[in-house]
């Protein structure tokens, strides 16, 4: 019997901790785990041994740090030699309860982070990371693996690298869990939402959690995980959050505690469940005891139509989503050259316009003949991405073009187009149910556009049957009912409202429009396209490509939502034209005390400009840059802005406060890692630009101080460090980065050598901790005056504390205010 048909039988579960287990066993600070799949088979062995005796059904082999970053072609440790090892020991184990109990266990091939970010963040390429796991998957399967688990994943990216590369080289059962933080946003900002609807259109068999947090923790997390999957959930918690005690790390609830929080995550609906860091034979024991005879609650579909990006989700439903359609090369003269010039900042800024003028997602569409259109397209799809939080919609009737963006896309796209010719969806389909998106569905096929609702919704139905056998559900569908311009068809307006209506009443489907053609070849088209839009709307349009901003299209947007009692109070209407409405009635009192006066107009229009102009100057186009990421732009209002402005004046009056605004919209989750990445590397662009013209003038500028930054001995996960280090250094502070796997011994020379007055640590595993422990052991001892942060993704601020740290920085920006509370700012 498979692991999957298990699955539908019982409760399956997973063992615990490894590390842990493996420091109480002798593993020293800074040795890397895996390689006592070599050294000490026998003590992997007797530990997986003893899971399988407490009752669990899968044990995951000790492989979660291997890949060619780490371990080489060549060697004792090669990373064949270690994947190899590792499930062998699994498998003897298996074999040992099998022949004591006659209970069959299964061993899943464990994949963990690379440790890297990846680009543009970061400097591991996308591919690269899907290479990187796609060689340990092929040990694996070559050994006999009999499921892949994916765990312990903070960075939807590198989660659809790790899936990409499991599936690719294997038909194994892929199971994934993530990391979150504790207000339920991954490091790089997925939530819950936007990380389900990613692994269920990469179509893997299992999702969950694990690692960050105990059960008591993760219970707002399940919940709402439990209500947005439609395949079975895992949940791996640790055993509580740790702290240190005596140079060990512990836990603080007990196994019976521990137990009794996964029973009830059990009776919520949960299919699988298992432990993490902290978590010993004994909390699997209890956890079985409890839970093996409990029956398993059937798994649901959710039939919700999602898009998302890293960081954010859009619902396609009741309430109505604007497609922005201004980056499209039709009629569009200038992005037309842009396109041509390679001009990717002038995208961007359409991206950034749509987005401030309420464009839920984009639509990206670079279709010239006179471009490589697949590498644009690709391009293009990874600049906004790097910029914009907003998810896009893939646009392109190449399906060559269309794999590539797909394929790079952080997150689970819209589709622009497939329609009811079978060579469309024979090239379409097969890309959507492979990387997972909502597609576009064009009502038209071999025979042409149908001249009446009625034909529409039949062309509807064949797609939806065809995508079917492709297992591609009809909610990942989204009909457009085409608008023909009713200035050649008078009865295009009435056919495109009656296929909108027969969609969702008669097929219960979701549908678009791209409403701009319905005034195709009139005068004053936007009054024809704003009545349109809100006929459709009321017809039943789920998404509508228009210009956002189209003061009127916009209007009429907000108008029917507050008419449809789709916004709570009005609110939302409110907020948009309360300001406008006050602004005319002041100007009404102006106009009127004018007159009275004599004043003139222009006196009046004077004031205003002024007014306009100091509000524009504090809000200049290098703040804007920087706040946007925008790279280039940042670098070219730079030099604009030194012809007029001392460089200090630059400095402190606009980097630093477009820095901190920022940083403030990290702090409160309105900003998340790659906007505050890409700003500062837009800041960093702009210093250098800074730094050249007052070395030119004989000059520098003062740093802040100097701050030693180590990944700490056996830990290759650099993550964290270097997000800190870029940020530090926009904050004019001068990092000594020492890399990662660093001895105690190097960091504490460094420090006394350079007199360094402040020192931050890094660490991603439990095993690594008393590394970091050892490492301030010997800088309190040396150096008893360097103050000392630390952060990582198994510290808390009393983890901290125990192991004699002066700071716990949970992020970036935290580390950013310490660093300036120490050097005095």
């Amino acid at each position: 019997m498979g692991i999957l048909e298990l699955l539908q039988k019982k409760i399956v579960f997973f063992d615990g901790g490894m590390g842990s287990l493996l420091q109480a066993e002798g593993l020293g600070p800074g040795e890397l785990p895996e390689t006592w799949n070599i050294l000490h088979p026998d003590v992997i062995i007797n530990i997986q041994e003893a899971y399988l005796t407490a009752g669990c059904d899968v044990l995951t082999t000790n492989t979660f740090g291997a890949n060619r970053l780490k371990y080489g072609a060549d060697g004792e440790f090669s990373l064949e030699k270690v994947v190899a090892a590792a499930i062998a020991n699994a498998k003897e184990a298996v074999r040992r309860v099998e022949e004591k109990t006659g209970r069959r266990g299964y061993v899943a091939l464990d994949l963990g982070p690379t440790g890297k970010l990846l680009k543009p963040m970061g400097d591991l390429a996308f591919e690269d990371a899907v290479s990187l796991y796609s060689e340990v998957v092929e040990i694996g399967v070559r050994e006999g693996a009999d499921l892949i688990l994916i765990e312990t994943m903070s960075d939807s990216y590198e989660l659809k690298a790790a899936v990409l590369g499991a599936k690719e080289h294997s038909d194994l059962p892929v199971f994934a869990t993530v990391t979150f933080d504790s207000k339920g946003k991954m490091l790089t900002g997925g939530t819950v939402k936007s990380v389900v609807a990613l692994l269920e259109g990469l179509g893997v068999d299992v999702l969950g959690v694990n690692c960050g947090q105990g059960p008591l923790q993760m219970k707002e997390i399940v919940t709402e995980m439990l209500a947005e999957a439609s395949v079975p959930v895992l949940v791996n918690p640790n055993a509580g959050l740790p702290r240190s005690e005596h140079g060990k790390t512990v836990y603080d609830i007990d196994s019976d505690t521990f137990a009794e929080a996964m029973r009830e995550f059990v009776a919520m609906g949960i299919r699988a469940a298992g432990g993490c860091c902290g978590t010993t034979p004994e909390h699997i024991g209890k956890l079985t005891a409890l839970c093996a005879d409990m029956p398993p609650i059937p798994v649901t579909k959710k039939e919700k139509t999602i898009v998302t990006s890293y960081a954010q989700c859009v619902e396609i439903g009741k309430d109505p989503v604007i497609i922005g359609e201004r980056i499209n090369p039709t009629g569009k003269p200038k992005l037309k050259q842009a396109l041509r010039d390679h001009n990717l900042d002038y995208i961007l800024q359409e991206g950034v316009n749509e987005q401030e003028h309420g464009a839920h997602i984009l639509d990206v569409n670079v279709g010239l003949p006179e471009i490589d259109e697949v590498a644009v397209m690709q391009e293009a799809v990874e600049a906004l991405q790097s910029v914009l939080d907003l998810p896009l919609q893939i646009d392109t009737s190449d399906p060559k073009a269309m794999e590539h963006a797909m394929r790079v896309y952080n997150g689970k796209p819209m589709v622009n187009s497939v329609n009811g010719k079978q060579e469309v969806m024979n090239q379409v389909f097969p890309l959507v149910k492979k990387y997972g998106g909502v597609v576009v569905a064009l009502a038209l096929d071999e025979d042409g556009i149908p001249k009446t609702a009625e034909g529409r919704i039949a062309v509807a139905k064949k797609i939806y049957a065809e995508a079917a056998k492709y297992g591609i559900s009809k909610k990942d569908i989204v009909i457009d009912g085409l608008c023909m311009t009713i200035s050649s068809d008078e009865q295009g307006a009435v056919t495109t409202l009656k296929t909108l209506r027969g969609v969702r009443d008669e097929l219960g489907g979701k549908t678009i429009l791209g409403v701009s053609n319905i005034s195709f070849g009139l005068p004053m088209r936007e009054y024809v396209n704003a009545s349109f839009f809100t006929l459709a709307l009321q017809d039943g349009l789920s998404a509508a490509i228009i210009n956002p901003n189209s003061e009127a299209m916009m209007q009429a947007y907000y108008s029917y939502r507050a008419l449809a009692g789709l916004d709570e109070h009005c609110q939302t209407y409110i907020s948009m034209y309360a300001a406008q409405a006050a602004a005319l009635k002041a100007a009404k009192e102006a106009e009127k005390q004018r007159r009275s006066s004599g004043q003139s107009s222009t006196a009046r229009a004077d004031g205003s400009r002024q007014q306009g102009e100091r509000e524009e100057a504090a809000k200049s186009p290098l703040f804007e840059s920087v706040v946007r990421g925008l790279k280039e732009k940042a670098v070219q209002s730079t030099k604009e802005g030194l012809r007029e402005q001392e460089a200090l004046e630059i400095v402190n009056e606009e980097l630093i406060p477009a820095l901190n605004e920022v940083g403030k919209g990290f702090e409160a989750g309105t900003v998340f890692l790659p906007q505050l990445l890409m700003s500062a590397e837009a800041a960093k662009a702009a210093f250098e630009v800074i730094k050249d013209a007052m070395e030119s003038a004989g000059g520098a500028q003062e740093k802040q101080g100097r701050i030693i930054l180590a990944t700490v001995k056996g830990d290759i996960h650099d993550i964290g460090k270097n997000i800190v280090k870029v940020l530090l250094e926009n904050y004019s502070f001068e990092v000594l980065d020492l890399g990662k796997d660093v001895p105690p011994e190097v960091v504490v020379e460094t420090a006394v050598r350079e007199n360094i007055r402040l020192v931050g640590l890094s660490a991603l595993m439990t095993t690594t901790v008393p590394s970091m422990e050892e490492t301030i052991r010997q800088l309190r001892k040396a150096a008893p005056d360097v103050k000392i942060m630390v952060g990582g993704a198994v510290l808390t601020k009393e983890y901290a504390d125990t192991i004699g740290a002066d700071q716990y920085c949970k992020d970036a920006m935290a580390s950013v205010k310490y660093a300036q509370s120490v050097f005095g700012e």
